[in-house]
């Protein structure tokens, strides 16, 4: 009979101790292994993974019959599968990583699960930029021979560099990593893993899969333990992913009683209105825009790069801050909407987003006859050439904030409710960590609504 014993350290983690085998009790190992963590998950399927089971008669001797075992579920059935275990007396680390793998952008996060512990976060630039900034470019990509093959060992091999490393500044070993949980957009999740997206954008829009099954790590070629599971958050169709679903999950919208929205602004923006009985959903490009494609100085965020603006209404003196405090090199979406709302709010642009001659002063020159405003003079900027945004990307940023303004208006409108009706309104995305939504409130790319109906949740992916 197995001692009924056990510890619930996490969901993924459970101490179990054992009765030793005898004449009297000659149950497989396994089986009673199994037995145990039955009872502990309330389950009827325990399957344990061949790896374990080849050391497990030797570890259990070694250990006194008692271990900690990683376990996970299946996601849509009641079956558990034993993926490690380990010496209970010892301070080995069970290591989960999420991931946002952004079109633009990829963060990891490393956990450790028994303590639910963030050791170390880090960021980069998602590596198929070399190929095509948008989802588009790449799925075309996708057509050309070795394409596909191409665009997914990119991504895969910078993962796991990027995971070596972070678990060598944490001193642990990839070995420690059992688990993986990714959210990303429907063409990311399907890059990931190795699925053609051609589909995705020919009518009728059909992804290969909504929603991925758990699978081993080894078999997208990630250097996690090699019996670690993966787990991708479900897309809705071909242009909701995973990190929509995550930014759901992690505002709590589908558990409000009151109908409120979720902005989550990347590289696209995708809106979510509804409550706990209903929920609607639109997309539409929107963060290239607030970057590079607006401002000649545009760029996305990262270190250098101006993140933060304001001007002093009284000297009109620009002050700036700079992701890393490093000297300005660009601006980004988040300083661009508040540079946006300083200049208007300073009379140094009219109703129409033109500049003030008279109130700009010599700040506003003319260059193949274009008014270019200097943000940061050559002194003083990272790149030894003066920062300036020009008129034509002030009328660029002004179509952008009205077109996300009129993607608000419309899924509002679409269920008969007024932008003024909602007293909760969630912003998500990397944009959105840095947003100041006063300032997108003044250009009126946000609903003016009262400050604290704002929710900034980060980066809901993770």
């Amino acid at each position: 009979m197995e001692k009924d014993v056990a510890g619930d350290i996490d969901g993924w983690i459970r101490l179990v101790s054992l009765s030793p085998p005898s004449l009297q009790d000659n149950t497989a190992d396994a089986d009673r292994l199994k037995n145990q963590l039955k009872r502990q998950l309330n389950t009827e399927s325990v399957e344990i993974d061949l790896s374990v089971l080849r050391e497990l008669p030797f570890r259990l001797r070694d250990w006194g019959y008692s271990a900690r075992c990683v376990v996970v579920k299946e996601r849509d059935a009641d079956l558990w599968h034993l993926t490690g275990i380990s010496n209970p007396l010892e301070n080995q680390r069970i290591v989960g990583v999420a991931v946002d793998l952004g079109t633009s952008r990829v963060v990891i996060r490393l956990v450790e699960l028994s303590k639910g512990e963030i050791l170390i976060e880090t960021s980069f630039d998602n590596p198929q930029l070399s190929v095509g900034p948008d989802v588009l470019t790449r799925i075309h990509a996708c057509d050309q021979p070795g394409g596909l093959e191409k665009l997914n060992r990119m991504i895969i091999d910078e993962l796991n560099q990027r995971i070596q490393n972070a678990c060598n500044a944490c001193g642990i070993d990839t070995s420690d990593v059992f688990f993986m949980a990714l959210a990303g957009n429907t063409s990311m999740t399907h890059l990931f893993m190795g699925l053609s997206p051609k589909w995705l954008i020919r009518e009728p829009y059909i992804p290969v899969i909504n929603s991925p099954d758990v699978q081993k790590a080894d078999a997208y070629g990630l250097q996690i333990n090699p019996a670690g599971r993966v787990f991708i958050l479900p897309n809705i169709g071909s242009y909701f992913g995973g990190d929509l679903i995550a930014g759901i999950l992690h505002s709590g919208l589908s558990q409000q009683s009151n109908p409120a929205i979720l902005v989550d602004v990347g590289t696209n923006a995708e809106v979510v209105l509804g409550n706990e009985s209903w929920l609607v959903a639109c997309a539409g490009a929107a963060g290239p825009a607030l970057e590079g494609g607006v401002a000649q100085i545009g760029m996305m965020a990262g270190p250098g790069v101006i993140d933060r603006l304001r001007i002093d209404p009284g000297t009109r003196v620009f002050q700036i801050h700079t992701i890393d405090e490093m000297q300005p090199i660009g601006i980004c979406g988040s300083g661009m909407i508040d540079l946006a709302a300083n200049l208007f709010l300073t009379d140094m642009i009219d109703l129409r987003g033109r500049f003030v001659p008279e109130v700009c002063g010599k700040k506003l020159v003319m260059q193949s006859s274009i008014p270019y405003l200097e943000i940061v003079s050559a002194d003083e900027s990272g790149t030894g050439q003066p920062l300036m945004i020009s008129q034509a990307d002030m009328d660029s940023l002004i179509r952008s904030k009205a077109a996300m303004y009129t993607i608000l208006e419309t899924i509002t409108e679409s269920v008969g409710m007024a932008l003024a009706d909602l007293k909760t309104f969630h912003v998500a995305g990397t944009f959105g960590a840095f947003i100041d939504p006063v300032s997108a409130v003044t250009i009126g790319m946000l609903p003016d609504l009262p400050p604290e109906t704002f929710q900034t949740l980060g980066n809901s992916s993770l």
